[in-house]
């Protein structure tokens, strides 16, 4: 999305029109970004309306290097991990090493039969997951960061990291063969 310089001169000024016009302009897409995050739809709307909170004080701090959207989703997902870091939602307890050496083969390559997924049931079946698989999850399949930036943003070891993402894909596969939206069980029977 193009924005017009004049509405972030307006925000770093302070005025509420200009506040208001950002605001109306991003937030569907920010929100789609905090529900990915996030266990509900509550839960993201917080997110949201604290993160905006943030954009509006720290605008002036945007040095117009990239994009000025990619500016603000940084601030989503880093308040959205401090959110749960706060309130200690974040389970990580397992290393790479727990896992049984069968547990780890990943089935990626099998093709499987499958019904195409909705982005709004494939967002409410990644909210169900543990907060800890949804933040990695979200982190290395949606945002790109490799297993150490995750582990240095979540303060986790990258084996720590690797393992939630197995067992968020694992989870989230079980999930899609439980509604009949994959056939293929060998993707589930791991």
């Amino acid at each position: 999305m193009l924005i017009d310089d004049s509405i972030i001169e307006g925000c770093v000024a302070g005025k509420r029109s200009a506040q208001s016009a950002l605001y109306r302009k991003f937030a569907s897409v920010m929100l789609a970004v905090c529900l990915r995050y996030a266990q509900n739809r509550d839960e993201a709307e917080d997110i949201l309306q604290e993160a905006f909170l943030k954009i509006f004080q720290n605008i002036g701090t945007y040095r117009k290097e990239g994009s000025f959207e990619g500016w603000m989703k940084r601030i989503m997902i880093n308040h959205a991990l401090n959110y749960y870091r706060k309130n200690r939602k974040l389970p990580f307890h397992e290393d790479i090493e727990t896992i049984n050496e069968t547990e780890i083969v990943d089935n990626d390559e099998q093709p499987a039969t499958h019904a195409p997924v909705s982005a709004e049931k494939l967002v409410a079946l990644i909210q169900l997951l543990p907060p800890g698989y949804r933040m990695v999850f979200n982190m290395y399949v949606f945002e790109e960061y490799s297993h150490k930036e995750i582990s240095e943003a979540l303060n986790i070891s990258e084996n720590t990291s690797k393992t939630q993402l197995l067992k968020a894909r694992r989870m989230l596969r079980k999930k899609l063969y439980d509604l009949n939206l994959i056939k293929n069980t060998e993707l589930v029977n791991e």
